[in-house]
């Protein structure tokens, strides 16, 4: 009987499940939307409940779609959107009130505090910068203005953890309340050399370290799933890691210097440096991408929130398309923008500096822009918002440079981003047949960790690519269209920049 690898991908629009043989062939997947809640600007939530039935529903779908019973999975890995927070009772297994996700901004003044307080102290011990994401300000924003919660802290009935933790505590029927380095190095609360909670930042911030998860690498077996909440059967759940990281992996970016950038809700770049932990600097944080066995590998990672959102944007808040796919359609109609530049919010490297005081702009429209332009600005600025961190990225590791991009996430399937892109750095770009590498690099985890497969070069070996896009724009054009961009940031008013 063939045995596979379990995967499932919690993400900030729903969760997907995708079963991998052998050889990281899909044989299977299915994907659920959970709902996003908007209670007051600023502020995003989710339904940790539903997170979870929606989980458990798209692995029973996955199953069914590839005619594989529960008792073929040899693994299960996890990986999650990161920062998002619940808590819970540890008794009856119920998420008090909603989770936090990881865009919520309601922290910012108690990241402010952060700032003025020990800016460069706290994120040279952490590895991560001070941004309303970040875990830590969270927790202690529930512990202030959530009632239920304090009371069911004071108690000692409640834990507490980001969705890793939340979907494996569920899985395994509460038996493991466990999180990785991975996903911990984004917290605030993790000390990047030593992988252990910070007793500073506890303190600091009065967060209780008993309702907090076990550190953990990102590939052990945690504990078996319990068969009551698991299709009757009991298989080990094998590896966690936030799903940014564990997508360096999944891209088989196995060697310091190498790169991926995932185009989604958000643009993430990041960059394998080996062994080498590299502080925070200039908008680059630097998280533990994974760890196996005794091995720690580190990474810089660039972030901007705002990339696939903005098409949703040009679909629900412009109405210049009705389905997300027409955009490459119209970005291909031109020849350029005209001078045109989509600056989102929230972008860029500068984003560290004006947190949730940035805002967006089209800038250089003219009488004879089109929804055309507007639409290929949109896709263009996702290139040169990469190109800001490539920019960081050689300032603060001119040895590391890379010298191709493999991309991923769901708007890299546009052939017109990915090539602007390859224009635009002046470096190719490639992109997987599978563009969901962070599922692929979590199954990666669980099979390493019971043997599936034997070690990470031969999951680096699955890797395949799919296209390989290459450099057309003169050196001359590349730099003029970016001087064009760097000029409309600057034209863009930030006035939380002094932060």
């Amino acid at each position: 009987m063939s045995s596979y690898i379990l995967s499932i991908h919690q993400r900030t629009g729903g969760t997907r499940a995708m079963l991998l043989d052998r050889r990281a062939n899909l044989i299977a997947s299915a994907f659920g939307e959970i709902t996003q809640f908007f209670p007051q600007p600023g502020w995003v939530e989710h339904d940790a409940h539903e997170i979870w039935e929606v989980s458990r529903r798209v692995v029973a779908e996955a199953l069914q779609n590839g005619r594989i019973s529960p008792e073929q999975i040899e693994a299960i890995g996890v990986t999650n959107q990161r920062d998002t927070t619940v808590f819970w009772d540890r008794r009856t297994g119920q998420p008090v009130g909603r989770a936090l996700a990881w865009q919520d901004q309601r922290t910012l003044p108690l990241c402010e505090q952060l700032i003025a307080q020990d800016k460069a102290g706290i994120e040279s011990r952490t590895g991560m910068v001070i941004v309303p994401d970040v875990t830590a300000a969270k927790i202690r924003w529930l512990l202030d203005n959530d009632r239920a919660i304090q009371k069911g802290v004071a108690r000692g009935e409640l834990l507490c953890g980001t969705i890793d933790s939340w979907l494996i505590w569920k899985l395994s029927g509460g038996a493991a309340h466990v999180t990785d380095h991975s996903n911990a190095a984004l917290t605030l609360l993790q000390n990047a050399e030593s992988l252990t909670y910070d007793d500073g930042l506890l303190n600091t911030l009065s967060i209780p370290r008993d309702i907090l998860p076990e550190l953990h690498r990102s590939s052990e077996v945690y504990a078996t799933t319990d068969p009551g909440a698991f299709f009757g059967v009991r298989v080990p759940i094998a590896g966690a890691a936030g799903d940014q990281q564990i997508a360096v992996l999944g891209q088989a970016c196995l060697a310091p210097g190498t790169a991926k950038n995932t185009y989604s809700s958000g643009s993430f770049i990041n960059l394998n440096t080996g062994g080498r932990y590299l502080p925070p600097a200039n908008g680059l944080f630097a998280p533990v991408l994974w760890t196996i066995g005794e091995t720690v590998v580190y990474g810089l990672e660039g972030k901007a929130d705002v990339a696939g959102d903005a098409l949703h944007w040009l679909r629900d808040g412009l109405g210049i398309i009705r389905e997300l796919s027409e955009v490459e359609g119209l970005a291909s109609q031109v020849s350029d923008t005209q001078g045109v530049y989509f600056v989102p919010p929230l972008g860029g490297p500068d984003v560290v500096q004006a947190g949730a005081y940035a805002r967006g702009a089209i800038m250089g429209i003219t009488r004879g822009i089109t929804r055309h332009h507007i639409a290929r600005a949109a896709l263009e600025a996702m290139a040169y918002q990469t190109r800001d961190f490539f920019e960081e990225i050689k300032h603060r590791a001119p040895d590391l440079t890379p010298e191709v991009l493999r991309a991923d996430g769901r708007v890299a399937k546009s052939d017109f981003l990915l090539q602007f892109q390859a224009d635009i750095l002046g470096i190719p770009v490639e992109r997987p047949v599978m563009t969901n590498t962070a599922a692929v690099g979590a199954a990666f985890l669980a099979g390493l960790a019971v043997g599936f497969w034997s070690s990470i070069e031969e999951v680096a070996g699955c890797w395949r690519r799919e296209t390989r896009f290459e450099p057309r724009l003169s050196y001359d054009r590349r730099e003029e269209w970016y001087d064009g961009w760097r000029r409309a940031m600057a034209q863009v008013k930030r006035p939380g920049a002094s932060h």
